[in-house]
């Protein structure tokens, strides 16, 4: 059952949040990785727009593990086959710490007794190489991981995932994530949607929607 909360004289359902991860609560950037790799900074943005493209990481964000997507794409990209395998062996690199001031909403969630839900995009074996550096991955209530799926954002079934598991409807929920076309397909299953931008006040956004 929802929290509920007063508002001009009715009962109206309390919306509970839905966190995305990676620079929603974790700072993620190839880049964080890459500088420390590359002399050439305009070598290293083209190997990010070709090789390493974000197009690229989110087509291999439903795999359990990188070993070979990344065989394949050295592959394609043979000048780039070590930095490539990088992104495998090297991949906690591409986190830069968690987001603070988000971080503290999720955990006066808790703290307050609320649910608090995960919807990510994040390859399965990272994902547990994550949770022992970053232990508030395992406070969520229900957290649905893209790579233990073999399904990512924006495709309707892994919101549906997210219903199901959680026993929530649509409704009852507000999503936050950094992109567009994931917030999007939230709305159009009927979530509430918050897209976040770095410094955006989130709990400014998050009480307007009825979910603090």
């Amino acid at each position: 059952m929802s929290a509920r909360t007063i508002n001009a004289g009715f009962l109206v359902a309390r919306k509970d949040v839905v966190f995305d991860l990676g620079n929603v609560l974790l700072r993620w950037d190839p880049r964080h990785l890459y500088r420390k790799v590359f002399a050439d900074a305009v070598r290293m943005e083209e190997f990010l727009a070709g090789a390493c493209s974000l197009a690229w990481i989110h087509s291999i964000d439903g795999v359990q593990d990188f070993a070979e997507p990344i065989a394949a794409r050295a592959k394609e990209f043979p000048e780039f086959a070590a930095e490539l395998a990088l992104f495998d062996t090297r991949w906690l690199e591409t986190l830069d710490g968690a987001i603070e001031d988000n971080l503290a909403i999720m955990r006066d969630l808790k703290a307050q007794g609320r649910p608090v839900y995960g919807l990510t995009n994040y390859p399965a074996q990272k994902f547990e190489l994550s949770r022992a550096i970053h232990p508030f991955l395992d406070d969520f209530d229900t957290i649905v991981v893209s790579g233990r799926e073999g399904v990512t954002k924006p495709d309707p079934r892994i919101y549906e995932t997210l219903f199901a598991r959680a026993r929530r409807a649509p409704e009852e929920l507000v999503f936050v994530d950094d992109v567009a076309r994931n917030i999007a397909a939230a709305e159009k299953l009927g979530m509430a949607g918050v897209l976040y931008t770095p410094g955006m006040d989130l709990a400014a956004a998050l009480r307007n929607l009825g979910a603090l």
